[in-house]
């Protein structure tokens, strides 16, 4: 009974008896084989791809100023000046949020231009950013002789509904 049984699954299994209909598509062929590029042979093609993504010393110095641990680091409610490398050439305005991220750090700037509330997101390492100036600082836990209030928040998201105290910070003035 046991060997009629093992036939009859094989013969179900086979496909000599009734060959699988697709048995044909399912055939993969090899790749193609290409030949390597000529930077890659020279052995330079890794090389220069990575100089060309390493981080200069200024934007690490930008991205080491929005860590949380540096000496100068830059906090929000800050006002900021980005000038970049594209039109429009600068954008000034409040410091709202950090997203810290390692290389991919960006931040997130307001300000009200014509009476409409305008927010910009820069990444700290982007090409397209030139420079980064710090025109006020907000205060912090042991900043003696800095300008501006003392921000208690790590975002600063209630300033939308609140042009008031964004201008008020913006101009420098205390509220």
């Amino acid at each position: 009974m046991l060997n009629v049984f093992r036939r009859c699954t094989q013969r179900l299994m086979s496909t000599a008896v009734r060959p699988y209909p697709y048995s044909n598509a399912a055939i993969i062929p090899p790749p193609p084989t290409l030949p390597a590029p000529e930077p890659t042979k020279i052995g330079k093609g890794l090389m220069a791809h990575l100089t060309q993504r390493l981080l200069t010393p200024e934007k690490l110095d930008l991205l080491a100023r929005f860590g949380k641990r540096h000496r100068e680091r830059i906090l929000p409610g800050s006002v900021l000046q980005v000038t970049t490398k594209h039109a429009p050439t600068s954008f000034t305005g409040v410091l709202l949020s950090i997203r810290r991220r390692g290389a991919d750090t960006s931040f997130l700037l307001r300000n009200v231009i014509n009476r409409t509330g305008v927010e910009v997101q820069f990444f700290v390492c982007s090409p397209h950013v030139k420079t980064i100036k710090v025109l006020m600082r907000a205060g912090g836990k042991g900043t003696e002789g800095r300008a501006g209030p003392r921000m208690r928040r790590a975002k600063l998201f209630y300033l939308r509904d609140a042009p008031d105290k964004m201008t008020a910070i913006s101009a420098g003035l205390r509220k």
